[in-house]
């Protein structure tokens, strides 16, 4: 596995990042792709990003105590302030793709592994 950044997934995919641009110099592990917020917490690793369109304050909750690098969210869904709000307390970046989730997970994937 190469060593990559959210920084660098965010520059390649062009992913807006609407908050917290101190984690983005953290070092992604992995990543998890889930809607279901049950899953990411039974599943999902520390240091990985989750690729998600779920945008409500548990997203961001569940990315603090897994300790995930980032939140990327699909379909240029955007979420309300209060979860930005959130994410800035907890320091857990959240960006967003205009591109579904399939896509974003094969692009972070090749970034990881090819």
């Amino acid at each position: 596995m190469k060593s990559i950044t959210v920084k660098d997934i965010s520059e390649s995919l062009g992913l807006k990042v609407l908050c917290c641009t101190a984690g983005l110099h953290t070092t992604v592990t992995g990543g998890y792709v889930s809607d279901l917020l049950s899953d990411v917490m039974g599943n999902a690793e520390a240091g990985e990003i989750w690729i998600t369109l779920q945008a409500h304050l548990n997203v961001v909750a569940i990315a603090s105590l897994k300790e995930l690098a980032a939140v990327v969210l699909v379909n240029d869904i955007h979420p309300g302030e209060e979860v930005i709000a959130k994410a800035k307390e907890e320091g857990i970046p959240v960006l967003v793709a205009v591109a579904p989730a399939f896509e974003v997970a094969g692009k972070v994937y090749h970034m990881l592994y090819d």
